[in-house]
């Protein structure tokens, strides 16, 4: 393990932790990645970040706990492709609907016990909205805001790997092909299957793995 390595706090199936290794990967940057349990959560997370969620990368002079600023401070680093050109405001406006009102609606479409008064369907068809316009900007090109993937694709990716999984019978037979298309060739790049490595549970006391063995 290299010394003095920034340490991140994730959780491997989380879609914030997923965006924020997929930017530190893709950047280049190691860091010591401490796989936590969400249920157990360790006492160094819970002192560097009071509302306790991952990702949570701690630096030398400071701590960022949301994953978008993990994503952009690792692009500042290191951007070999330009993830943060294309179009600026478009990349803004998606990932602020993606995390707004369609991660509401998508938490609710995979856990429909918990709002009795409407039927799953009700959360999927509202949640669509927001595929109709991911759909709309893959009718025109290869990727969200650009012809290249860029920090809108990384951002939005995870999530929508989830929705896609609810139901994938249905996913698959749905009308939104350029979003099926672009999920696919996303998800079987080398970057998310780096992204989506397995590692241990760490506990105090352990040293963590390297997110890239450099």
């Amino acid at each position: 393990m290299a010394a003095n390595l920034p340490v991140l706090y994730s959780f491997r199936r989380c879609p914030y932790a997923i965006r924020a290794r997929l930017a530190l990967i893709y950047a280049g940057i190691n860091v010591e990645l401490r796989e936590v349990q969400l249920q157990n959560k360790p006492a160094e997370l819970l002192e560097l970040s009071p509302k306790a969620t991952v990702p949570v990368l701690q630096l030398p002079d400071e701590v960022l706990t949301e994953s978008l600023d993990i994503m952009k401070w690792a692009l500042r680093q290191h951007d070999p492709e330009d993830w943060l050109r294309g179009d600026v405001q478009k990349a803004q406006d998606l990932i602020a609907r993606n995390d707004g009102e369609f991660k509401y609606y998508l938490d609710r479409y995979k856990y429909p016990e918990r709002e009795p008064d409407h039927p799953q369907t009700y959360f999927r068809e509202q949640a669509e909205l927001f595929l109709n316009a991911l759909e709309g900007c893959l009718s025109v090109q290869e990727y969200l805001c650009a012809e290249y993937f860029t920090l809108a694709d990384a951002a939005i990716l995870p999530f929508i790997r989830q929705f896609a999984a609810v139901d994938a019978e249905w996913f698959i037979h749905s009308k939104f092909e350029q979003v099926r298309n672009w999920l696919d060739r996303s998800l079987q790049s080398s970057l998310f299957t780096k992204g989506l490595q397995k590692y241990p549970v760490w506990h105090t006391g352990e040293v963590g793995r390297e997110l890239l063995e450099l």
